[in-house]
């Protein structure tokens, strides 16, 4: 139990700098510090965000998935104001440019020089699943397809037999653009590793979102990106992805918990693979297991699971998937079955540039005026 903080004096600056410098050793985490000084989390949320402690808004966090997904990494940048080059109104001096991930002040250029973000690289042998709840990115890729989208927006690319693409990250406000995006890697089978490559969008707007209320009137809501619950069918994935055929039973959702809400995800096959991660929150229970944030859960598929939020909105990533159970070789963003046909890979993007780059620059960025968009490879145009 915490203490009510309306009824204790008021605690001392130097004492708020201590608990959040606490924190950031790592010793302890604020729902930790929390119970041993008798502070309510929302309370020190409260001083993280009075401080403009950036250094504990964000974070980098690369989740450990099983097959069928190879990798996920989830980021959180509260970036800052941008320009009208949409680059940093700020100096970018004491970053280390073109590999900054220090989260200098809470955000990071990543591989950019000028615009944050990952310029022109190559993907060969599976699938990426770009979900943005926060903020905007600029895709560009080597088949001519390009778009822009955030905000909720999920982009479903499958690389097959290889394309190069950027995907920057446009400072469009003026004084400040929180950022969060979750980069999924999904795998390919032997038999689709050498497809056309291909890129959808599944559109905000358009992705199921399922609002329910537990026996306590508390609300939840998921965001069907993948998969089926509750009688509803998730957008179609792209057609050679492993998600397409419904045996494999690729789910992939986010879900917000309100404080106090209950969900329960019902137990299948012993041949499915499930990973939880807890983004954001407070705590949650699970099957009677306290669980802080930024914490992954590897769930046993074959249980019914029972999730019990606490006193905060509480933000969680689900994947599952049946298995592929083939061979994976993996040389950076090369993937293969094999290590000869990683080598086939490299020799052919060396040979082709997987089509080329079409752009004068590596880390190409749209109108700043530009809404969401995409052209695709087929040469479809969608505004939104």
């Amino acid at each position: 139990m915490y203490r009510n903080d309306k009824v204790i004096r008021r605690y001392s600056e130097p004492f708020k700098l201590k608990i959040l410098d606490e924190i950031t050793t790592g010793k302890l985490n604020k729902n930790q510090l929390g119970k041993l000084y008798g502070i309510a989390p929302t309370t020190i949320n409260e001083w993280i965000r009075k401080y403009n402690r950036k250094d504990l808004m964000n974070t980098r966090v690369k989740v450990e998935t099983k097959d069928p997904f190879i990798f996920c990494s989830y980021h959180y940048d509260e970036f800052p104001g941008g320009n009208e080059n949409m680059e940093p109104n700020t100096s970018l001096e004491g970053r280390s440019i073109g590999q900054d991930f220090a989260s200098k002040d809470g955000w990071n250029m990543y591989h950019g020089a000028n615009v944050p973000g990952f310029p022109a690289h190559p993907h060969c042998g599976f699938e990426t699943v770009s979900v943005v709840t926060k903020g905007m990115v600029d895709h560009s890729d080597s088949l001519g397809g390009k778009g822009r989208f955030g905000n909720g927006d999920v982009q479903w690319l499958t690389s097959g037999k290889g394309v190069q693409h950027a995907e920057m990250f446009p400072l469009l406000n003026r004084d400040k653009n929180p950022f969060e995006i979750f980069q999924l890697w999904l795998n390919l089978p032997k038999k689709s590793k050498k497809v056309n490559p291909y890129y959808k969008m599944l559109w905000s707007e358009d992705i199921p979102k399922i609002i329910s209320k537990d026996e306590n009137g508390n609300q939840l809501e998921i965001d069907l990106i993948a998969g089926e619950l509750n009688g509803q069918k998730a957008l179609l994935p792209n057609p050679d992805s492993w998600a397409a055929d419904s045996k494999n039973d690729v789910q992939i959702w986010t879900i917000k918990l309100n404080p106090n809400a209950k969900f329960s995800i019902k137990g299948i096959d012993e041949n499915i693979t499930r990973t939880l991660y807890f983004y954001q929150g407070n705590e949650i229970d699970i099957d009677e297991t306290k669980v802080a944030e930024k914490k992954l859960i590897h769930l046993d598929a074959t249980e019914d699971v029972h999730i019990e939020n606490s006193s905060e909105i509480a933000y969680l990533f689900f994947l599952q998937g049946k298995p592929i159970n083939e061979p994976v070789v993996q040389h950076g963003p090369f993937v293969a079955n094999s290590q000869e046909e990683i080598q086939e890979a490299m020799q052919e993007y060396r040979r082709t540039q997987f089509g080329g780059w079409p752009y004068k620059t590596n880390e190409p960025v749209h109108d700043k005026n530009s809404g969401r968009f995409a052209k695709l490879v087929n040469g479809e145009e969608v505004i939104k």
